[in-house]
């Protein structure tokens, strides 16, 4: 602890003096900005504490299988606890199996502001996606105790349960889950509500999880960028922009199995040959327009899928992503347009259906401002850029605004065990991580 305990009248008018005073409330008694620094994170016990992480479901390959719902996951999570502890956070485990370190702020009728990420990974995942996000935070909430700082707004760090399963965790916070949802089979093998009991959660109770809007002030997500933006115009720190929105489509198409020994290629309706002409229009459509939308054709396979058939079935899929909502619309149509002709080239013919739609998330203008601001205080550099991966943050969106920080990814590698960041720059991101939650406690 520190020798000085800050009041929220100095804490206030020392981060007005460094991100500016018509940011904060007006305040008639407002008194000049101490002359102390805002604190910094302790990098070392970073870095150590994601070292510790590491253990849990390490594999062979360098890198963790922490799925969620698994043994490696729910071990994992009792380190994390222990962690908040250390930080001198109220631990909980909410209905949906989220954890929650919570700190009182000095105004109780304030909403909370969320710091946090996920700790599951994809099978033979990387040691650094979800977890840099989450050990930051809980280094940024221990680093404000040790300085003696009390925020304004109570602060919760929330470890999010199966990010990378599709967002149950934070999805649960704030939507309702169905019961097809409940009853989906997750990598584990356990469905989602087998994994929220595992987890010490209540899926009977989901009700108690949901945050409504307005009671969250702003949702803050350190993560790495898992692209090479970064890392190739070597710069510190990612401003994101948004989560892109994708749209995934099951696409079927249909011609005619026969032998393949004796129908002549003139006379064939292979389905296969229609999938690969398809894939390379997708591939045409979406680098036809500037910008940084992208399609994928993910997933491809035959019917009957026998060496001496002609393929009469191919059921593929197709995705596409950007920021903006109507591009992505856009594209479909030309790619759906496009597939008459490339369909009618040998006579097979089309059929769409949409599975997945999650739409763009924008981050805040003023969160962004101030990570920016973050950046340059402390001497990084920065760049805007968006997320063409989604987050936990795209769903707190829907309830509150909301900030992320990339830091780089070598070689833009993830969810592979090669995938890396350096500590000094898992140490930068937590301190703009910092930084930008004071301004936001200010402000907000």
């Amino acid at each position: 602890m520190s020798s000085h305990q800050w009041s929220r009248r100095e804490f206030g008018t020392a981060v007005a003096g460094i991100f500016g005073a018509s940011l904060l409330p007006r305040l008639a008694h407002a008194q000049p900005a101490p002359r102390w620094a805002l604190p910094n994170v302790n990098g070392a016990r970073l870095n150590a504490h994601l070292e510790q992480l590491h253990a849990f479901g390490k594999n062979p390959q360098g890198g963790v299988s922490r799925v969620a719902y698994t043994d490696a996951d729910r071990d994992a999570r009792v380190l994390v606890q222990q962690l908040l502890r250390d930080a001198k956070l109220d631990v909980s485990i909410d209905a949906a199996g989220n954890i929650i370190g919570r700190r009182a702020g000095s105004d109780p009728s304030r909403p909370c502001i969320i710091i946090g990420s996920h700790i599951d990974s994809v099978p033979e995942g990387g040691n650094y996606d979800g977890q840099v996000g989450s050990m930051g935070a809980i280094e940024v909430a221990q680093t404000l105790g040790e300085a003696g700082i009390t925020t304004r707004h109570p602060l919760e760090v929330v470890i999010w349960q199966n990010e990378e399963g599709g967002l149950w965790g934070s999805h649960a916070a704030t939507a309702v889950l169905t019961e097809a949802e409940l009853n989906t089979v997750s990598r584990s093998g356990k469905t989602i509500r087998e994994g929220i009991t595992f987890l010490g959660g209540d899926p009977a109770h989901l009700e108690r999880t949901r945050r409504a809007k307005g009671s969250v002030a702003a949702y803050l997500e350190l993560h790495i960028e898992q692209g090479g933006t970064l890392d190739q115009q070597k710069q510190q720190i990612g401003v994101v922009e948004g989560i892109v929105g994708i749209k995934q489509w099951e696409v079927t198409i249909t011609g005619f199995a026969n032998h393949a020994g004796t129908t002549a290629m003139g006379e064939r309706r292979d389905a296969m040959l229609t999938a690969a002409r398809f894939t390379e229009m997708v591939n045409r459509v979406i680098r036809a327009t500037p910008g940084r939308q992208v399609g994928t054709v993910g997933r491809i396979q035959a019917f009957p899928g026998a060496p001496n058939v002609i393929p009469g079935k191919v059921v593929l899929t197709l995705e596409i992503r950007d920021l903006d909502g109507k591009k992505i619309d856009a594209m479909f149509a030309r790619i759906k347009a496009e597939s008459t002709k490339v369909g009618a080239m040998n006579d097979t013919a089309f059929e769409f259906h949409q599975f997945t739609d999650n739409i763009p998330a924008p981050t805040d203008l003023r969160i962004r401002a101030m990570v920016a601001a973050s950046a340059r205080e402390l001497g990084l550099s920065h760049i805007t850029l968006p997320s063409g991966a989604g987050h936990d943050a795209q769903d707190l969106a829907q309830i509150c605004p909301v900030g992320m920080i990339f830091v780089p990814s070598l070689k833009g590698i993830s969810h592979a065990p090669a995938e890396y960041s350096a500590p000094e720059d898992i140490t930068n991101g937590a301190n703009v991580l910092l930084h930008t939650l004071l301004k936001v406690d200010a402000a907000f």
